[in-house]
This record gives C-alpha cells, sequence and structure tokens, in this order.
C-alpha cells in the first residue's frame, strides 16, 4: 500500500487526456515530464493537429510525451507525417514503442477495443493482445489510450469497457504508474496493488472542460508515484 506520509520530493509529472481542442483553455504549470495520453482533436484533421503540437511545444516542461487516440485519425491514416512533426518540435510520439526518461522506462500505445469506427481500433483477444504483448515486462510508467478492465473505465451507464487482456499484461509488468483517458466519465485516480492508476481526461461526456489543469503526479525519492 501507499504511504501517503511519503515525502513529496522528486519529479513533477502532469498528466492529461482527451483535450478535444480544448488545450488553450488549460493553465499548466510547468515541471519535469508532460504526457498526454490521446484525442488531442475532434477529427484528427492535420488543422486540428498542428495548432495542438504547438501549444504542446511550447508548454515549460523538460520532457513532453505524446500517445495518439482514437480521435487522431491522422496518426493512424499517415504516422510519418505526424512522427516528423512531433520530431521537429521536440515531442516524443510513442506508437507501440518506449523511451527511457530520467531513468524511467515508459511504453506507449493508441490502440483500444473497438468503440465505434474510430483510429486505433482492434478487436478484443488475439488482434489486442499482440500490441499489449509487446509491453516490456521491466516498464514502470505506461501511457495507453484507453483502460485496463475495471479501472476508471464505467461508462455513464456504469458498464466497465476497459481491456482484460490490458489488465492481464499489466500484472505481469512492473508498471507502477498507468495513465490514459478515453472514457471521460471514468477521470480520477485509484490506488490497487501499489500500482497508481489516472483517467487524466479533461472533459466530460459532453465535451464539455471540467478542469483547468492536469492531474499532477510526483515521483518520490523513494521511487512511490503519489498524486498532488
Amino acid at each position: 500500500m501507499y504511504d501517503v506520509t511519503t515525502k513529496l520530493e522528486g519529479l513533477t509529472i502532469d498528466l492529461l487526456s482527451d483535450t478535444h481542442c480544448q488545450h488553450n483553455k488549460l493553465v499548466m504549470p510547468g515541471g519535469d515530464i508532460l504526457i498526454h495520453a490521446g484525442d488531442m482533436t475532434y477529427r484528427g484533421t492535420i488543422k486540428e493537429i498542428i495548432p495542438f503540437l504547438e501549444w504542446f511545444e511550447a508548454q515549460k516542461y523538460r520532457h513532453k510525451i505524446l500517445v495518439a487516440g482514437n480521435h487522431d485519425w491522422l496518426f493512424e491514416t499517415v504516422p510519418a507525417i505526424c512522427k516528423e512533426e512531433c520530431e521537429r518540435r521536440g515531442i516524443i510520439l510513442l506508437n507501440d514503442s518506449g523511451v527511457e526518461i530520467e531513468r524511467i522506462k515508459i511504453w506507449g500505445s493508441p490502440v483500444q477495443p473497438e468503440f465505434c469506427d474510430w483510429a486505433f481500433n482492434r478487436k478484443r483477444g488475439e488482434q489486442i493482445k499482440a500490441h499489449w504483448d509487446m509491453i516490456p515486462n521491466d516498464t514502470e510508467l505506461l501511457i495507453t489510450h484507453g483502460p485496463p478492465k475495471g479501472f476508471l473505465d464505467a461508462t455513464q451507464h456504469g458498464e466497465q469497457v476497459g481491456c482484460d487482456d490490458l489488465w492481464h499484461k499489466i500484472l505481469e509488468t512492473q508498471v507502477k504508474l498507468h495513465v490514459f483517458g478515453h472514457i471521460h466519465e471514468g477521470r480520477g485516480y485509484k490506488y490497487f496493488m501499489d500500482r497508481l492508476f489516472v483517467n487524466a481526461s479533461a472533459v466530460d461526456r459532453m465535451y464539455r472542460m471540467v478542469t483547468g489543469e492536469p492531474i499532477r503526479v510526483i515521483k518520490g525519492i523513494d521511487g512511490s508515484y503519489l498524486v498532488e
């Protein structure tokens, strides 16, 4: 279990997801690492993506990490262009790939179980499991657009729509912090089995901004992750 008395020193990690072209409404405090877990746009057009990337680049963080979401179509249809636009702005784009920052092994994936006919949809079972099997077991910080089953994944009707296979994979890993979005109603955080799960959705199910700031997590000097 997490000890809430742990001294909050170490890295500041600010978490966002599902900003849907409303990023300019946010007040960003700056810090060490900024993570966006997808759905930066409504339709995933270049006219939506470029203004977001310019905003993301301008934020005062030492490291900026981005994973696309089901609304962010261009990241799936023309990934090379999106990768180039991110690289020229110093943004780390993760697409079933990883990076090590500040000695933290980070993995990101934009896929989620089938949801209408949007980007990065994968069928439950073997098709989506193939993506989760790529996650290295020594991953410490995991970013996915969608949630695991049973964790901040309930819709307005109470249906838990997260991914079973993702949850089973997490159990095989050393993941301490898992950040995602996708299910707007699930915004919040939960500690379970010495892991921190954060749904960082910035809008509600009607696409109204519900917060003016990111969810801040601090990695303590003891290696723990705590919501500030």
